[in-house]
């Protein structure tokens, strides 16, 4: 009996296993989301607007996936540390404060992000966020890139896309030209700026390395090498639509040209995915250890 009382009353504590504290978590979460509407209206709105900023829209489900895989962590949970719930909600207003009044717009952003994980903590306890970190990690993503770290690398990108572009096409007899970041080939410039420039692939395709890194049971030195080599992977498949993006606008129809252009961006995500799961596979069949343990298709 004292046993079986026990395990009641701690079951009862739990937000997930009594219906009152749900409810009353639930309406937790959507105060606080209510109460930085205006922040999460903006952060929807640019995510909407800007292409360098479209990555965000991917981050709700990139969470939700790493929460599915780590489901089996719910059987036996126990909820603690859930004190530090409303030390993030301060903390979060305190960025959201600091941010409005020194427009410093990423922190005024980033402050609403803190206050959700706060409200999620106060509910699942400090135990959770240790145990799915990287679910709560990818959240970072939600605040948009600030326009002057955007602009520190999208120059670069743009110098490094356009030389690269120019150097394949070269290679393959194309009559291209280039001055600067401006490609002209069968008379027609294509200049390499925003979307063009890789900053969307880069932002992109790091979330989603991150999501394989964390999806799969990777040992810690292969995940490191996996989130590293992104921006470098990023630019790879950024040159890789390039050309015949830059052949399209060259040769074809212009609305052809435009709609490959956005299209081809968001293929390069899964493309990317599978060529990771493909590296895995290899490395796998050739015994590097690059798995914590055997996986099911191996």
């Amino acid at each position: 009996m004292t046993s079986v009382s026990r395990s009641q009353t701690q079951s009862n504590g739990s937000v997930l296993t009594n219906p009152i504290l749900l409810g009353a978590w639930v309406l937790l979460i959507a105060s606080a989301v209510w109460s930085t509407k205006d922040q999460w209206a903006d952060i929807i709105m640019i995510a909407g607007r800007d292409d360098e900023q479209s990555h965000i829209i991917l981050v709700p489900l990139v969470a939700a996936w790493m929460v599915w895989i780590r489901r089996a962590r719910f059987r036996r949970f126990r909820p603690y540390g859930a004190m530090f719930g409303p030390l993030l909600i301060l903390a979060g207003w305190v960025m959201s404060y600091v941010g409005y009044h020194n427009a410093i717009q990423s922190a005024w952003h980033a402050g609403a992000v803190v206050v959700l994980v706060g409200t999620i903590v106060t509910g699942l306890g400090l135990n959770m966020l240790l145990q799915m970190f990287p679910a709560f990690a990818v959240l970072v993503f939600l605040v948009p890139v600030p326009g002057t770290v955007r602009q520190m690398i999208a120059g670069p990108l743009q110098t490094a896309s356009a030389k690269a572009t120019q150097m394949i096409l070269e290679t393959f007899g194309a009559p291209i030209e280039r001055s600067t970041n401006l490609l002209t080939i069968n008379g027609h410039e294509i200049a390499v700026v925003e979307a063009c420039n890789g900053m969307r692939m880069v932002l992109g395709l790091i979330l989603v390395s991150f999501c394989f890194a964390f999806s799969m049971p990777l040992r810690p030195y292969v995940r490191l090498l996996v989130l590293i080599g992104s921006p470098l992977a990023a630019i790879l498949c950024n040159i890789i639509r390039l050309v015949p993006t830059v052949l399209l606008y060259g040769y074809g129809p212009q609305s052809v040209a435009d709609a490959f252009h956005d299209v081809s961006g968001w293929l390069m995500l899964p493309l990317a995915f599978l060529l990771l799961m493909g590296v895995t596979r290899a490395l796998n069949w050739a015994l590097v250890p690059v798995t914590r343990f055997s996986l099911a298709y191996q």
